[in-house]
Order: C-alpha cells, then sequence, then structure tokens
C-alpha cells in the first residue's frame, strides 16, 4: 500500500468529491455565493479561486492518496483570500495564521490518520513560508454546514481553543512544536533505518577492520 500526499492544484482538483468540488462557501462571500449556486456556475468558481490562490500565493491545499485513490484533503489560505472568514462571530483569524478551511476524509479511510497527516503536511508547509500557526473555526454542535470543521476533530489533531463561542470557538494549532515533532521523528526513523541497511553495515565492519569497503 503507497500513501503519498500532494498539492491541490488544477490538475487533480477533480479528486475532489463532487460535493466539495461545486462548494464555495469558504472561497465567496454570502452574496456572491447565492449569485454563483443561482446561475450553476459553482463549480467554475472553485477552480477561478484555486487558480489565483496558487498564482499569487502558492499552495492552498493537500490531498491523501492510497494506491492512487484519494483518501482525504485539506484546503487553507490566509484569511485575505477566504472571504467568508469574517462572518464568523470569533474572527478575525491571527496575522500569523493561516486558516484550515476545511478537511474532510473519505469515508473508506476513515479512522486511519489521515486527518492527522494532512494537518502536519500542511503545518510543514507553511512553517516553511513563515507562518506561526493554523486557525480554524470549529463547530461545537455539527448541525449546520459541513463545510466548518467540528471542533471535536481539531482539538483532537492538536488545536487549542483561543477564542471561545458556543457555537463557532477559533481554535489555534502552533505549527513550529508540530513541525519540530515531525521532523526529529524522521530523523530518528531514517538514521535506524540507515545503521540497519547493509551499506550501514559493511561501513561499520570496515571501519572496525580498519579497511574501507570496495564500492
Amino acid at each position: 500500500m503507497s500513501r503519498r500526499i500532494a498539492n491541490i492544484t488544477l490538475d487533480n482538483i477533480d479528486d475532489l468529491p463532487v460535493r466539495c468540488r461545486r462548494c464555495v462557501f469558504w472561497e465567496l462571500d454570502p452574496v456572491a455565493r447565492s449569485r454563483a449556486e443561482e446561475a450553476g456556475d459553482t463549480a467554475l468558481e472553485k477552480e477561478a479561486w484555486v487558480s489565483s490562490t496558487l498564482l499569487e500565493w502558492g499552495s492552498c491545499g493537500k490531498i491523501a492518496y492510497v494506491d492512487g485513490v484519494p483518501a482525504g484533503f485539506a484546503m487553507y489560505a490566509p484569511a485575505a483570500y477566504v472571504p467568508r472568514s469574517v462572518a464568523f462571530p470569533t474572527s478575525p483569524v491571527s496575522p500569523d495564521a493561516v486558516l484550515l478551511m476545511t478537511v474532510k476524509i473519505m469515508e473508506d479511510f476513515a479512522g486511519q490518520g489521515f486527518g492527522r497527516i494532512l494537518v502536519q503536511a500542511i503545518a510543514k508547509d507553511v512553517f516553511r513560508r513563515g507562518f506561526r500557526a493554523i486557525e480554524a473555526f470549529g463547530d461545537l454542535k455539527g448541525e449546520g454546514t459541513r463545510c466548518v470543521v467540528p471542533a471535536d476533530y481539531l482539538l483532537a489533531v492538536g488545536f487549542k481553543t483561543v477564542r471561545p463561542h458556543h457555537r463557532w470557538p477559533r481554535l489555534r494549532l502552533e505549527v513550529k512544536n508540530t513541525v519540530s515533532w515531525r521532523e526529529d521523528v524522521e530523523v530518528a526513523l531514517e538514521r535506524l533505518l540507515g545503521s540497519m541497511a547493509p551499506e550501514g553495515m559493511l561501513r561499520q565492519v570496515g571501519s572496525v577492520a580498519g579497511t574501507v569497503p570496495a564500492s
């Protein structure tokens, strides 16, 4: 089984679930969204938003694949690119953070850790781009739109509440700690695997014998 994480681009945007591919809850303000829905061109609006955000800011989403099959995705961007963000009572998003707009794991891959993997991939990306945190508006009731991430999920993957609300709390994840932990684990695994590889063992034998193994 092969797993990989890819950036969302215009080449793979159609790998999103149909409902999500057509959803512009975050990408447009409520008035523009209503107009797009009436005109029936929300998919084009979604594509236009991804295109402009990629050009102006860069990567704005991740897709997880298992053996080439989409297992889940997440979308994120600075709040300035997300018109709907100002409509929440716990806005605005902190200037040193990007907004995690939505996360969805396909039903067949639920419970396999892909949510955490996607959040870690986002954390690594935004940390390298100079941001200190990821913030998100959580849904405490889970009765409304599916576009807002449940608060319980955010808490489970490491977010902490920074502005409470009875329905729409704003939560935050410091990316430095998340990235440092992940990279420390990766380095440790690489060293362990390297020491177990035949090449590594040959080097150790050669060092003890005072000779260099022939290449």
